[in-house]
């Protein structure tokens, strides 16, 4: 009887498991909430979700605020290039389509600005996961995730599928941001990290499997 109502039951861990994605993903939202800590709060989502809920090591809480934290600074940073970057985009893409609805060939350079927002969006989920798992400075993490991203571009297909479902959803039925975005990100932790340890020395590799890397926090 005793086995039943204990914590280590399959039944409560999954409970368990379950209460964690809804707190995650809850976290996630509030801590984006203002736009300037988005790309922090997505690098600590990320970092969560591999570290305490698949890798189970640690809480939810503690891990989530010991990521935001330490990664906030050149996170931010980064994400308010990202910011401006998509400005340009965006005000291009809005130029060339008025061009394209008045028929000037010029307007077909919408199309281009529509592929290049698309990528902005997948490069993003790229350089809050690589600045989740790696510490490689503001440069750096911009053109190595970059780089992986082109390098990884089926990959990079199902990140932007996922990104635009997951939005989706979210649009349709507001109540599912409390569990939509920890499912995504669970899933681009399970192929992202098979992404990166392609790009890892053997040494990095080795690392892996002798520290806990979360602990730096």
């Amino acid at each position: 009887m005793n086995n039943i109502f204990s914590y280590d039951n399959g039944f409560f861990r999954v409970v368990n498991k379950i209460v964690d994605g809804f707190w995650a993903s809850i976290l996630w939202f509030v801590f984006s909430l203002p736009v300037v800590t988005a790309g922090a709060s997505a690098t600590a989502f990320y970092y969560t979700v591999h570290k305490s809920l698949r890798g189970n090591r640690g809480y939810i809480w503690r891990s989530f605020w010991g990521s935001f934290r330490s990664n906030f600074k050149q996170v931010t940073k980064i994400w308010l290039i990202l910011l401006v970057v998509f400005a340009f985009l965006f005000a291009d893409y809005r130029i060339m389509f008025a061009l394209l609805k008045q028929g000037s060939r010029l307007g077909m350079l919408y199309y281009v600005f529509f592929i290049l927002m698309l990528f902005w969006a997948v490069w993003s989920v790229y350089i809050f996961a690589y600045s989740a798992r790696f510490e490689n400075g503001l440069k750096n993490t911009i053109k190595n995730a970059g780089i992986i991203a082109l390098l990884n571009l089926p990959w990079s297909v199902v990140v932007l599928v996922l990104l635009l479902a997951g939005m989706l959803l979210i649009y349709l039925s507001p109540i599912t941001v409390t569990f939509v975005p920890t499912v995504v990100m669970c899933l681009y932790d399970m192929f992202l990290e098979k992404i990166f340890r392609k790009y890892m020395s053997e040494e990095d590799l080795k690392k892996e499997e002798e520290l806990d890397w979360g602990n730096h926090i």
